[in-house]
């Protein structure tokens, strides 16, 4: 008998005595395997500063200690051979997007950022950087920390590989790549300049919980899965390493990646129906065939009979973008049933009933109410207002209070913008770009980009590439048509958000969609103020936002040193700001006056230019620190009037109930 399935098998009930498959026993070559014309060919095709793409390369059994770190890869001066395109698993030079059970997955995912430390120093320039995004960490991840990570080391290695994939693809939108490189996808290149430097962690395979990755966290690219050890298949949706006990070794799964496409819906959200890896159909001979218990799927099987957990990742399309799959870590499940039935081309597919195990915090099914919400198939819960902007914002926002009794925040008036701005006086040859349609990122003819030091801020999405002194925006005054992208900030919001009423923090603001690390998220609204009205305490600091504070120092930026370039060519991430800036939302605003403050937040400023009636204007806009999962509370950095460590500060300072772990008590 042929090992897998027989396709007579296949009772009409469309279950299968499993008793009548022939088991394949686990193999030692189910570590990646190259073909024989590469095998020969190994050491010719890589230079010996320069390892294989070995990301997921990692044997069943424990693992050695990582080499030494090597040289810097020359991913500009010196482009890969098109023999060096990353393989997967076994070889397979396709897509490492491809193969969710089998199948290619959303491969036009193109294009994650530090906790703030406390406010210490009032020179701006000479402030030092947090340890957690310390250039000394930069490719000096410990042995250790490769094998075991926690929060902070896998927060690290996910921001740079986003930090690096966002530099890489605004050089690729520039063409300032090499356009002969055979690797065009930008997450493919930053996750070869990872590996090559061993900046990754977590790379001990293990059964269960993973080190420093909490349940809900996402992921926009299988990659930073396999970085932080999640899963470590860059195309298989099957994650499995063998296990030896005192009669044998065999195969368990480790963690599965449901894809959605042929995974049934169960009606419980705590339970998934996962179907097998394999075609069933032989598209050369044209004929039906059957799975094979083999490789992953055997893993499977082990997995049902040992009752191990499994980790489990739902693959679930953007709301945004259809085209585009967003992963969310749901936890741990046990393979509670396992069985056979027909496939849609006849052959016989393997099924696996996961159930997720009890006391663990709600995730996926999260996503699937905010879903419901979102269709007006469900009602949601404490809702008091279907949209606080009465109509200012094209996006409704809803006004949510499930923890009390409180009607609402008190009253103010919805606005967009800021009320009688101050212009600022900037020397500048003229008040607007002489481009056609839109701008084009490379376009050095464009005065806009030349008033960003060259390169286009943002790439594709509005995703702003780097934290900038000012970022120049294209605006009113410039010939370029209103769908510029270069005017992210001049659309309004951009993801449905949710005014809430916080257990312990008054009202806070969230999001019902996901939200990409360096996405716009809102401008901060409200009355331009001047200080003398601040100072006299004519308005309330709760709802004031003033530039001139002292504000945590943090690096977001990608480390220059990993792509070869020039440190001295890197914009500072130290803002320069024509004259303060400050803005009370207390009568007038939006929904930033909603944020609160953390020490540990996910929202960071920017402030932006642009010219409007032949004068430049400053705005405050807030992105994304890192990748922010629906239901979430957006929160920021209030500064702080004076130093943290002065005892000369102004008495007044505010208790901090963020619930971090680096909380410092109080803020302002």
């Amino acid at each position: 008998m042929e090992e897998g399935l027989c396709q007579d098998s296949v009772h009409g009930s469309g279950l299968v005595d499993k008793t009548r498959i022939v088991e394949v026993k686990p193999l030692r070559s189910l570590a990646p395997m190259l073909p024989k014309s590469l095998q020969s060919s190994l050491s010719r095709r890589y230079p010996s500063r320069f390892s294989p793409f070995v990301l997921f390369e990692e044997p069943e059994e424990s693992q050695p200690s990582p080499a030494p770190i090597p040289a810097p890869i020359r991913s500009f001066r010196k482009p890969l051979d098109e023999e060096e395109i990353p393989h997967g698993v076994n070889g397979d030079p396709s897509s490492p997007m491809d193969g969710l059970n089998g199948k290619s997955v959303d491969d036009n995912q193109r294009r994650i950022v530090q906790p703030m430390n406390s406010c210490k120093s009032s020179q701006k320039k000479s402030r030092k950087i947090p340890e957690f995004g310390s250039s000394s960490l930069i490719g000096g991840i410990s042995v250790a920390q490769r094998d075991d990570g926690d929060r902070k080391v896998v927060t690290l290695v996910l921001m740079t590989f986003d930090s690096l994939r966002r530099r890489l693809c605004q050089l690729e939108d520039s063409k300032e790549l090499n356009t002969t490189m055979v690797i065009k996808r930008a997450d493919l290149r930053a996750s070869t300049v990872m590996t090559g430097k061993a900046f990754r962690t977590n790379m001990k395979k293990r059964v269960g919980a993973v080190p420093g990755i909490e349940i809900g966290d996402i992921f926009f690219l299988r990659m930073e899965m396999c970085l932080v050890g999640l899963h470590g298949q860059s195309m298989s949706g099957i994650d499995y390493m063998n296990i030896k006990d005192e009669f044998q070794e065999e195969p368990v799964a480790l963690s599965i990646v449901s894809s959605g496409v042929y995974d049934n819906d169960a009606e419980d959200d705590d339970v998934l129906i996962y179907s097998g890896q394999g075609e069933n159909f032989n598209k050369k001979d044209k004929h039906v065939i059957d799975q094979k218990l083999q490789r992953g799927n055997l893993a499977l099987d082990r997995s049902s009979h040992r009752h191990n957990e499994v980790r489990v990742i739902r693959g679930l399309k953007d709301a945004g973008n259809k085209n585009v799959k967003i992963y969310v870590y749901d936890g741990l499940y046990k393979i509670e049933d396992s069985w056979i039935e027909k496939g849609k081309s006849g052959g016989g597919v393997f099924k696996y009933k996961f159930v997720r195990l009890p006391g663990q915090p709600s995730a996926f099914a999260v996503w699937k109410s905010v879903q419901k919400w979102k269709t007006g198939s469900s009602s949601r819960p404490g809702l008091i207002l279907g949209d606080l902007s009465t109509g200012v914002e094209s996006i409704p926002v809803s006004l949510v209070n499930d923890v009390d009794s409180e009607k609402g925040p008190c009253f103010f008036t919805y606005t967009k913008s800021i009320i009688d701005p101050k212009p600022f006086s900037l020397v500048q040859s003229s008040y607007g770009c002489n481009c056609n349609k839109t701008c084009v990122p490379g376009d050095l003819s464009c005065s806009c980009i030349q008033r960003n030091e060259g390169d286009f801020p943002y790439i594709a999405n509005g995703v702003l590439v780097s934290r900038r002194p000012l970022v120049h925006e294209c605006g009113p005054m410039c010939k370029c048509f209103p769908n510029c992208k270069n005017r992210v900030t001049q659309t309004g919001l951009k993801h449905q958000m949710e005014v809430f009423k916080t257990k312990d923090r008054g009202w806070g603001l969230r999001s019902l969609d996901p939200i990409r690390a360096g996405t716009f998220i809102c401008d901060y609204a409200g009355e331009f103020i001047d200080r003398a009205k601040v100072n006299n305490g004519g308005y309330d600091d709760e709802y004031v936002f003033d530039t001139s504070r002292i504000y945590n120092p943090f690096k977001w930026n990608y480390d220059p040193s990993l792509l070869e370039e020039i440190s001295s060519n890197v914009s500072s991430e130290d803002y320069t700001i024509p004259s303060p800036l400050i803005i009370s939302s207390k009568n007038y605003g939006n929904v930033a006056r909603y944020m609160n403050h953390s020490c540990s937040p996910n929202v960071f400023w920017q402030p932006v230019l642009y010219a409007e009636n032949n004068q430049y204007f400053l705005h405050i806009a807030f992105f994304a620190l890192r990748h922010i999962p629906p239901m979430t509370e957006l929160t920021y950095d209030y500064g702080c009037s004076g130093h943290a460590d002065d005892s000369s500060a102004p008495q007044g300072r505010k208790k901090c109930l963020c619930g971090s772990t680096k909380c410092y008590g109080s803020f302002g």
